[in-house]
């Protein structure tokens, strides 16, 4: 068991209060709020502790860095903003996907990631249009 510190209590506030995936830069930029000095290295490290004791875990969205969330939420799917890159929790599952499958495949598991534009970003008819 590690000690509780400082940085680290920062960094679960961190994830608790955003209630999102994050990434490591995102964890670093939000406990520099609450901490005077921490660096990358201790988000990094912090981090790698926290997926160890199973705290934290993985999310892996192709062709992006790994990001992390509070383990134990359940099957679950994501959404990836394409313009602010920020990552949020899709709850629940409708669980269709596995009716789609050829004959004789057996599935094992699957992730779906929803891209698009948050509530932050608008939607894509509230950017302004390009003139020709």
């Amino acid at each position: 068991m590690l000690r509780q510190t400082v940085q680290r209590e920062a960094i679960r506030a961190v994830f608790q209060d955003e209630g999102r995936p994050l990434s490591p830069q995102e964890v670093l930029d939000g406990a520099r709020s609450r901490v005077d000095r921490i660096g990358q290295a201790t988000v990094y490290r912090t981090i790698k502790s926290l997926v160890d004791e199973g705290w934290l875990t993985c999310v892996d969205l192709p062709g992006e860095w790994a990001r992390y969330e509070i383990a134990g939420q359940g099957h679950h799917h994501h959404f990836a903003c394409v313009a602010c890159h920020r990552v949020f929790d899709l709850p629940g599952c409708c669980g269709h996907e596995h009716d789609h499958l050829p004959p004789g495949f057996a599935a094992e598991s699957h992730a779906v990631v929803v891209y698009g534009r948050c509530q932050d970003c608008g939607t894509t008819t509230d950017r302004p249009r390009r003139k020709h």
